[in-house]
Order: structure tokens, then C-alpha cells, then sequence
């Protein structure tokens, strides 16, 4: 994996070299500005040796018009370098963003493990930001650094002393301006840190609102949150006293370098070592490293800033993946869906809580699992959704372990419906029929899927019936009618091997019988595994498996157990 600094500069560097184009464009005007801007004083000398020491009008009209010549230049130069750069800036950012989308919402996983979402959010906008920014600092520094050269062979050419003074002044001052970038690019970091989890937290309280004014949790939540808020807050403070401080001994460098440049250059006329025209270019060059040095100590800190966010994004990059995934052919061969039986074995599974569990789910079964512990539950459903791979034994789908197979096939074949699965923004009938295949020998109709879930009765309570406008998560439907939402759409999908979590725990048990009814009938030929406490949908199935401490208890028909086994009597029955 390497080392979190070289991760970051790997960051940095593609985001470079995804723009290579703009920044060497922007470089280049920029150069020629800040080059102007340096020959800008010698123009004036010139033109005031020639006009007002020699009396040349002529020379001093000629001189005058190159000036105009190189301010028009000066005009485009900038226009068009703070175009560039500000596209490659941009950008980078957006090159940055679609990757750290592409890592989140990869089959494979693990970027998303131990970071909220509004976590991964402030890093795929801000840190993103920040790094694209680099771009421009990088331009505006490679600009500053020719007009500083620029400066210094003029100065070279007026007095070999003050161009040794600004050749040997400026690496110096550079090197301190470095030096005082590093406590701002630890506070930068921390500050990131501590508003990315702010962010997280405050989206995760947004996303449970309804929850926590149920129970009556809001002074918990806000003073959670203003915890964290403050912590955010003294964090951007810190780092906000270190950029300034920054800022301010540097400003305070440069104007003492400035200040001895001019007064060597004040000397050397009274000496009348050098003219007056000289005397004025030296004065006017010495008031424009002033630009250069400034937008040094600007850049060291936009590179503080954007090392930092840097290694956020690598970490997020180079986050492992949680499943692994098999070598595929050809990316189409990866993208065909495969014929599948549904026949399902866990061999020797072991995750988490469980422990050298063994089931066979045959073609067509519907299957209930009971959990004594939703942990178990929880693990069961993580190995066969393929959100991990087990620590030891396989789940094997018509023979072949799921980590032989393509990511996008196994899920293809098994679809996992959680009890918690959020809706879409769209339509109700635009919820259920997302899932649905666009083909194949067999496909389930949204509206028989809407029946068997209890889904037609939600939308005969609605005012546009299937087509009511569902809202983000589904928050403008109740929790039940969410549930049955969802479970018509994962019937919709038609998977040959269905998993359901907890279908029915949101409904009345009339609605639930209606939907073990349901499920039942229309997964008929299919493999459905029940993975629930619930009596109405266990009743339904062909057996029933007892998971306790991680192992299978018991296994048989659901009315025989509830008859003689206590474990699975109070785990369903409780």
C-alpha cells in the first residue's frame, strides 16, 4: 500500500497530469505575464533616460509605445493563463470526485467502511477542491518563479550585486516560507477531519429525525451535534490562526527583503554607480517582487492545504476492498448474466458470529431463517449479498463458490432486500419496476409484484395511485407502505435466488399474511430464503433453519419446531 505522504503525492500528481494540457498553457502565459510585468520597470527607465536625461522625445514616444505593446500583451496573457488555470483547477477537482464516486459505489466495497456519508461527501467536494486548487498554485508559482528570474538578471545587468542579492535572497526566503507551511498542512488536515465528521454526523441525525423525535432523543442529538460542531469550529479556528501567522511572518520577510534590495540599489546611485533611469528601474523592481514573493507564500499554503486533503482522498483510494474479486476475461464476459439454477449451500460458513455453519437450499425452496441473535442474522445476509468474503468455508451457488464468480453475476443471481432498503426519488410505480429485467425467459409483472406485497393497497391510498411522487428515501410514505414498496420491487427483480431480511416488520398481521401469501405464490419455482422471525412468514415456507451462537440448532417444518423446540418457540414466538 505504501505510505500515506506517498499515497497523497500520488493524488497530487494525477490530479496534474489529468489537465497536463491546461496547466502547461497556463504555465506558459503565466510565465510571460509575470516576465512582462518584471521588464515593465526597465521600459520606464528607459523610457525616462531617453526623454528626460537625454531629451529624446523620440525615444521617449518609441519607448512609450513598446510599453503599450507589452501592457496589451499583459492584458491577454492574464485573461487567458487565469482561463487555463482555473479550468485545469476545476477540473482536477472534477477527475478527483468521479473517482472517489467510482471507489465508493464499486461492487468490491470498503471505501464506505467506518466513514459516514456525509463524511465521504466533505471529501469528494472539499478535499477534492483543495487539491484541484494545486493546479493553479502550481501556476502561479512557475509564473512568480520567472518574473523573479526576470528580475534578477535585470538587476544582474544593472549591478552584479543586487542581482546576487535577489538570486541568492529568494531561495532563502522560499525555503523559511516552506518551513512555516507545515503546522497550517497538520492543522489543515485535523480541520478537514473534523468537518467531514460533522458533516457525517449531521447527515445521519438529518436521515433518523423522524426516528429520534419519536423517542424523544432531540436534546441528545443537538447536544451530540454541538459537540462536534464546537470541535469542528476550534479545529477551522486553529488552522485558520496558522495560515495567518503564516502569512503574516512571511508578508513580514518580504518586505525586509524588499526594503534591503531598495536600499542597496539607493546606494549604489548616490554612489552614481548606476543612473537614474537604472535608480528607478531598481526601486520599481524592488516594489514588484513584492507580487512574486506574495504569491509564494500564497502557494505554499494552497500546497499545505492540498497535501492535506490529498492524503484524505488516498486514503479513501486506497481503501481495501472488502470482497475479492476474480479475474474476468473480457469486461463483457463480466457484464453477461449467467443461467443459475438457484441451488444454495453454505459450506462450513464461517463470519463474524458464525461459526462452521452448513445449509442446502435446494431449486425452488423457500427457506426461513431464524436468528436468536440479529448479529447472526446480520453476518448471514453480508456473505450471501457478497458485502464481505467469509473467514473460512464458502457459499456455493449450482456447485461454484460465490468468490469464483463475477461480482455483477453472483449479485445478478442473488438479490439481498434488506429490511431498511431506502425508495428513489420518482414515481411509485418508477420504485417497483427499477429492479425488474429488461429481459429473459421469465419475468414478473411490477403489478402482480405490487399485488403479492400489498403494494396495490398503498396505492389505492394515494391520491395519483402508482404514479404519486415518492420523495428521496421514500420519507413522504409511511414506514409500512415503505416496506411493501420495497418488497414489490425485489419481487419485481425476479432474482433466481431471493433473500429477504424482515419483509414484514412495519405492517399489521393481517397485511402480513397477505404478503407471506404472496411471496409464496408468486417466488413459486424459485429459491427464496426468509431470513425473519416472523410466524406468518415462517409458516409459509418449506423449512425452517434455527441459527443460535452462531451455529444451526435446529431445522424442520416451522409448526414442528414451534411444538418441540423451546429455543425456536421463543425466538419466534417471544
Amino acid at each position: 500500500m505504501g505510505k500515506p505522504e506517498l499515497r497523497g503525492r500520488d493524488v497530487l500528481r494525477s490530479a496534474v497530469r489529468g489537465r497536463r494540457r491546461s496547466v502547461a498553457l497556463g504555465v506558459l502565459l503565466g510565465a510571460c505575464h509575470q516576465g512582462g510585468e518584471a521588464i515593465v520597470p526597465v521600459l520606464i527607465g528607459l523610457a525616462i533616460d531617453r526623454g528626460v536625461v537625454e531629451g529624446d522625445a523620440a525615444g521617449l514616444m518609441m519607448w512609450l509605445g513598446v510599453l503599450a505593446v507589452v501592457y496589451v500583451g499583459l492584458s491577454f496573457s492574464f485573461r487567458y493563463g487565469a482561463l487555463a488555470g482555473e479550468r485545469a483547477s476545476v477540473t482536477a477537482a472534477h477527475l478527483l470526485r468521479v473517482a472517489l464516486v467510482e471507489r465508493v459505489l464499486a461492487p468490491e466495497g470498503g471505501a464506505e467502511e467506518g466513514r459516514l456519508p456525509g463524511e465521504l461527501a466533505n471529501i469528494a467536494t472539499e478535499d477534492a477542491k483543495r487539491v484541484g486548487a494545486v493546479t493553479m498554485a502550481l501556476i502561479v508559482g512557475a509564473g512568480a518563479a520567472v518574473g523573479l528570474v526576470v528580475g534578477a538578471v535585470v538587476l544582474l545587468r544593472v549591478s552584479v550585486s543586487l542581482g546576487l542579492l535577489v538570486l541568492l535572497g529568494t531561495p532563502l526566503l522560499l525555503w523559511l516560507g516552506h518551513l512555516l507551511s507545515k503546522p497550517l498542512e497538520r492543522r489543515s488536515e485535523t480541520e478537514q477531519e473534523c468537518a467531514a465528521r460533522a458533516s457525517g454526523v449531521a447527515a445521519d441525525l438529518v436521515a433518523g429525525l423522524r426516528v429520534l423525535k419519536g423517542i424523544g432523543a432531540e436534546p441528545a442529538a443537538t447536544a451530540r451535534y454541538r459537540g462536534i460542531s464546537r470541535d469542528s469550529l476550534s479545529a477551522t479556528l486553529r488552522a485558520a490562526r496558522a495560515e495567518a501567522w503564516q502569512n503574516g511572518v512571511v508578508t513580514l520577510l518580504t518586505g525586509a527583503f524588499i526594503a534591503v534590495v531598495a536600499l542597496v540599489g539607493g546606494r549604489l546611485a548616490a554612489r552614481g554607480d548606476i543612473g537614474i533611469g537604472e535608480l528607478v528601474s531598481c526601486v520599481a523592481l524592488a516594489l514588484f517582487l513584492i507580487g512574486p514573493l506574495s504569491e509564494f507564500s500564497w502557494v505554499n499554503a494552497e500546497l499545505a492545504q492540498g497535501r492535506a486533503s490529498a492524503a484524505r482522498i488516498a486514503a479513501v483510494l486506497g481503501t481495501r476492498p472488502a470482497v475479492s474479486t476474480p479475474p474476468t476475461r473480457t469486461p463483457d464476459a463480466a457484464a453477461q448474466p449467467i443461467a443459475a439454477e438457484g441451488r444454495l449451500r453454505l459450506r462450513d460458513l464461517s463470519y463474524g458470529p458464525l461459526e462452521a455453519v452448513d445449509i442446502d437450499i435446494e431449486t425452488g425452496e423457500t427457506v426461513g431463517v431464524v436468528a436468536a441473535n440479529p448479529a447472526d442474522a446480520s453476518a448471514l445476509l453480508h456473505c450471501l449479498g457478497r458485502r464481505t468474503d467469509p473467514e473460512r468455508g464458502a457459499v456455493e451457488l449450482d456447485g461454484r463458490a460465490l468468490t469464483e464468480l463475477d461480482l455483477a453475476q453472483a449479485r445478478g443471481v442473488i438479490l439481498v432486500a434488506e429490511h431498511d432498503a431506502d425508495l428513489f426519488e420518482g414515481t411509485l410505480l418508477d420504485n417497483v419496476a427499477a429492479a425488474a429485467p429488461a429481459g429473459g425467459q421469465r419475468s414478473v409483472d411490477p403489478g402482480a409484484a405490487m399485488a403479492a406485497s400489498g403494494t396495490d393497497e398503498v396505492a389505492r391510498s394515494l391520491p395519483d395511485g402508482t404514479g404519486t411522487a415518492v420523495t428521496a428515501r421514500g420519507r413522504s410514505l409511511s414506514g409500512g407502505q415503505r416496506q411493501r414498496v420495497a418488497l414489490a420491487r425485489a419481487l419485481a427483480a425476479d432474482a433466481p435466488v431471493l433473500v429477504l431480511h424482515e419483509p414484514s416488520t412495519a405492517v399489521d398481521a393481517v397485511t402480513e399474511m397477505r404478503m407471506a401469501a404472496g411471496i409464496k405464490e408468486l417466488r413459486r419455482g424459485r429459491t427464496t430464503v426468509l431470513v425473519t422471525n416472523s410466524p406468518a412468514l415462517l409458516a409459509v415456507t418449506d423449512r425452517v433453519v434455527l441459527l443460535r451462537e452462531g451455529r444451526v440448532a435446529a431445522a424442520g417444518d416451522h409448526g414442528h419446531l414451534v411444538g418441540t423446540h423451546a429455543d425456536y418457540r421463543t425466538a419466534v414466538l417471544a
